[in-house]
């Protein structure tokens, strides 16, 4: 069950409108790395999980991702205050308004005509919100790394944001929110490591001659070595061959007598005839074949 409190979970004090800035923080309303994405990650998640802590976690910051939704739209609408009615009353001759919405160089005229100077479900650059963005696999240990690693682009860009904008309230808010992504971070590193062991991922161990091989496939210049690819646990192959598992190296398929049958027919029709060299339509677009003899 959700209830919506009609305050927000923290207080948004905006200076002036901004329309520019406004259309930026579309990315954290509408975008890949925005809370919207976050909270459909979570919840999704929530709903599948087994274990009630974690059940509960995932759901505690899916709907805390909505809070900051809430938080993130109505900066956005009162960046947008101004821009939305001079655009609906026409008070400024078009050039004004135009060079009004767009003083920061980026696309929020369009946002403003589009959507009224609302917060439609999109990021920066006008590209719908899509599900494609939610990248849960149903194995905890695989999404808490994904998610510990969603919350760390989250920060990034809120910071990011942060470095645009001189608002102090705007500020602040954003500060917030990218504070509440290191929360959920350490959340989930916690999470995560509750489960022993996590790694690797799933039930698996994978195949012993291979977890800890490095193979070094950029050539030319010396390799950098590292606790990466060095070490007791590592074995290093400097010029890795092909067919590591002691094979041919080649595909192959067994078949049975009768699709062979069929296949070697194909083949023998499809044969190329290397002794040819056809003229062909880009040798005769290409005006350097002699002309035919009437």
């Amino acid at each position: 069950m959700f209830l919506h409190n009609k305050r927000l979970q923290y207080t948004v004090r905006v200076a002036e409108p901004n329309p520019g800035l406004a259309n930026l923080l579309l990315e954290q309303f509408g975008g890949a790395q925005g809370e919207l994405a976050a909270a459909s990650r979570y919840f999704t998640q929530a709903l599948a999980e087994e274990d009630p802590g974690r059940k509960d976690l995932l759901m505690d910051i899916a709907t805390e991702e909505l809070s900051h939704l809430e938080i993130v739209g109505s900066i956005i609408v009162m960046l947008n205050k101004g821009a939305k009615g001079r655009l609906a009353e026409g008070v400024e001759e078009e050039g004004e308004l135009y060079r009004s919405l767009n003083g920061a160089g980026n696309d929020s005229h369009i946002t403003s005509l589009l959507y009224g100077a609302g917060a439609p479900l999109t990021n920066s650059a006008g590209v719908p919100w899509t599900a494609a963005y939610i990248d849960t696999i149903g194995e905890p240990t695989a999404d808490m790394r994904s998610n510990i690693a969603a919350e760390a682009r989250a920060k990034i860009v809120y910071e990011r944001l942060m470095n645009v904008t001189d608002d102090p309230g705007v500020k602040e808010a954003l500060g917030f929110l990218m504070t509440r992504e290191i929360a959920h971070q350490l959340s989930f590193e916690k999470a995560l490591h509750s489960i022993q062991p996590n790694f690797p991922q799933g039930k698996l161990p994978g195949m012993p001659e291979f977890t800890q091989v490095y193979y070094n496939m950029s050539q030319g210049a010396e390799s950098m070595r590292g606790p990466w690819n060095q070490g007791e646990a590592w074995a290093f192959v400097e010029s890795p061959q092909p067919a590591v598992d002691g094979g041919d190296g080649l595909a192959s398929v067994q078949l049975d007598a009768d699709d062979q049958a069929t296949l070697d027919a194909m083949k023998i029709r499809t044969a190329s005839d290397t002794t040819s060299d056809p003229i062909t339509g880009a040798d005769l677009g290409s005006g350097t074949q002699p002309k035919p003899q009437i």
